[in-house]
């Protein structure tokens, strides 16, 4: 099957005043149309500001490497995103061929304009069709997404929807231009349970109905485990672990995927308590190294963790991690 979009060798180093600070390191993956992949991690792991590279949509002191490549294949051909520099050019992965769902629509959406001006907006810009057509796109897809009465809710403001509200009309907005990827950062983040299982709901239906394929960040294992067909772990701008979501939920074979494991909830055992993966993310200003995991591992091996990187090690033919654990150099 051909890819929808491969990320190859992808670093991305940010120039600051205390110099260049590594956020991306040697990142790749691949995302096949119709497939859903889950990007996890903790807060500072590299997951948005990879996400956001997808759209070229970061910081204008972010520097790549050399190397990095990000191939975004579509109906005219192939698309190399990092060469693109004109704004007219990069209307393919912005809000063209890839969208993106925010954590917070308050934040996306523009508080003196109306939900539906903004939804009108992106589709002129995206488009040929008529003011009067994409008014039209525009409030069928509200209706899609289950938002009640779209005809008045087009109208309305941000402020004046629910938060459940607000993101699914931040759902329909980054639909609306029929993506070929989706790229949903932490959506269900601020919602509560039964709107979160509602958004999850929406979003699967939509991959059948559009097959489009879906980038989804979050922190929690438990989400990925309902919506992803694969995940991919990263940690301090590093993929720890790639695989088929229950394979890797099964059988973790890092110990920082086994780590957020531990830390989540577990209904059969409610006395059970919570274990949470030791210590703090360090700052990408003191990056540890060898192994980036090594100043938080219960499975610490010693100055082979602590000097060397450990190889990519693949366990199966789509399973695959990076711990001196599993290097056959070292006899695992």
């Amino acid at each position: 099957m051909t890819a929808l979009i491969e990320i190859k060798n992808l670093t991305l180093k940010f120039r600051t005043d205390e110099g260049l600070i590594t956020a991306v390191d040697d990142v790749s993956f691949s995302l096949n149309k119709g497939e859903v992949m889950g990007l996890v991690g903790e807060s500072g792991s590299g997951k948005s500001v990879t996400a956001k590279a997808l759209m070229h949509l970061n910081a204008k002191n972010a520097v790549y490497s050399p190397e990095s490549r990000i191939i975004l294949h579509t109906d005219q051909g192939p698309v190399d995103v990092l060469s693109l520099t004109r704004p007219a050019d990069l209307k393919i992965v912005r809000g063209g061929a890839i969208s993106m769902i925010f954590q917070e629509p308050m934040a996306s959406f523009a508080p003196a304009i109306t939900i539906g001006s903004q939804m009108v907006e992106q589709l002129l810009l995206h488009s040929d069709m008529t003011k009067a057509r994409a008014r039209e796109i525009s409030i069928e897809m509200l209706d899609r997404v289950g938002i009640s009465e779209p005809a008045r809710r087009f109208d309305q403001y941000a402020f004046e929807l629910s938060g459940g509200m607000r993101q699914r009309a931040m759902i329909a907005m980054a639909l609306s231009t029929k993506p070929r990827l989706l790229i949903a950062d932490e959506p269900t983040t601020a919602l509560d349970v039964t709107i979160q299982a509602q958004v999850i709901d929406l979003m699967l239906d939509l991959v059948s109905e559009f097959h489009m394929g879906i980038v989804f960040i979050t922190h929690d294992l438990g989400v990925v485990a309902q919506t992803a067909d694969k995940v991919c772990v990263m940690y301090l701008g590093r993929v720890v672990e790639e695989g088929p979501v229950r394979e890797v939920i099964r059988h973790p074979k890092h110990p920082y995927t086994r780590g957020l494991l531990r830390a989540l909830p577990r209904l059969e055992d409610l006395d059970a308590p919570l274990i949470p993966v030791p210590g703090d993310i360090p700052s990408p200003l003191e990056r540890p190294t060898g192994c980036v995991f090594n100043t938080r591992c219960t499975e610490f091996l010693g100055d082979i963790c602590r000097l060397r990187p450990p190889a990519e090690t693949w366990v199966d033919a789509t399973h695959r991690v990076s711990c001196h654990l599993h290097d056959p150099e070292e006899g695992a």
